[in-house]
């Protein structure tokens, strides 16, 4: 074989491999960066949350009317189950209450306009000066979005090839095997587990929240009541919706004897104050009451979530038991 004939196949083979490569990456899109959905790539597994979410808005739809943001917890709320509402979940793990302005100046960005609402998933703890200090930053992700080129060489990426193939079995087996897997409409799922397995999660977790978050660990963060009321200044003409995350009832009864109501009840008053009212989850109630309703005592199921948004955007729903969630105000 020739030099110049050698070249040539190896050429050939070299851009047969690339476009292969290219075209399984494009196809299951385990990034965000396009919008098709198809079963062979309807369960997507986390790879990192604030990235793919971005991606998501940066490049997919964006026009939505409500934005819902918050913690770990509140991803696993369905956008689709708030009624009258048409909802982007940009919720992330982790996340502080100082991310939550650029996270809204983000979409808003992407939106070219102002919310008509936006819904806040506020969790207790995150209140707190240890857990509020040192926040994720969203710039590294919006500006690697706005990369030249960013998504299309991310199909040439061998670790986007094994992120991909993961996708694509997981989707084959319609398989949800992690805490957290997504479906393309940016929807939640968490595997379900024995109430064996969950009670030893649960007991595990409140153990974890009593050392590092709880009692001393815990000084409420004076300053959340003045960026909170920040961001209201910033979009006022957005109807802000708040909600507390609803734990389960032993973690929170490990909360109360840890010595934190004064600093719960504080965290309530400010965000009363603030927004004028609060939907409250956090506290014992048939839902928190039942472990079977979590997964680790800490992160409730999706199908929790679902009572969240109907409780949120219905009057009186009926599916939503009667003790699960009451409105706070000042009176």
């Amino acid at each position: 074989m020739s030099y110049k004939l050698f070249t040539s196949v190896f050429l050939v083979l070299v851009i047969a491999v690339l476009l292969a490569i290219g075209g399984f990456n494009y196809w299951i899109d385990p990034l965000w960066t396009f919008s098709h959905s198809h079963e062979n790539n309807d369960v997507q597994f986390v790879i990192d949350e604030r990235q793919q979410k971005v991606n998501q808005l940066y490049y997919g739809k964006s026009d939505y009317d409500t934005l819902l943001i918050g913690s770990s917890r509140t991803t696993y709320i369905p956008a689709e189950e708030f009624t009258g509402m048409d909802v982007y979940n940009f919720a992330a793990s982790d996340l502080s209450f100082l991310e939550y302005e650029a996270m809204i100046d983000f979409a808003k960005e992407q939106k070219g306009s102002e919310f008509e609402r936006i819904i806040i998933g506020v969790d207790f703890f995150k209140s707190s000066l240890k857990e509020s200090t040192d926040p994720v930053s969203l710039e590294p992700y919006t500006e690697k979005v706005k990369e030249p080129f960013y998504r299309w060489k991310n199909l040439l990426s061998l670790d986007v090839l094994e992120y991909a193939r993961k996708n694509y079995r997981l989707s084959q087996n319609d398989q949800i095997v992690d805490l957290r897997n997504y479906n393309r409409e940016n929807t939640a799922f968490a595997k379900h587990f024995e109430l064996g397995t969950i009670e030893e999660e649960t007991k595990a977790k409140i153990y974890k929240f009593r050392q590092q978050f709880y009692g001393e660990n815990y000084q409420y963060n004076k300053e959340m009541k003045s960026v909170l009321q920040h961001l209201k200044e910033e979009n006022p003409d957005t109807e802000f919706v708040i909600f507390t995350t609803p734990i389960s009832a032993p973690l929170y009864r490990a909360m109360i004897e840890e010595g934190n109501e004064a600093g719960y009840e504080r965290w309530l008053d400010d965000l009363v104050d603030v927004f004028g009212g609060v939907h409250h989850f956090m506290y014992p109630n048939s839902v928190t009451e039942d472990l079977s309703n979590y997964f680790d005592g800490h992160h409730f199921y999706p199908e929790v979530g679902k009572l969240i948004a109907k409780r949120i955007s219905e009057e009186n729903p009926a599916e939503v038991p009667e003790d699960f969630g009451i409105y706070l105000t000042k009176e």
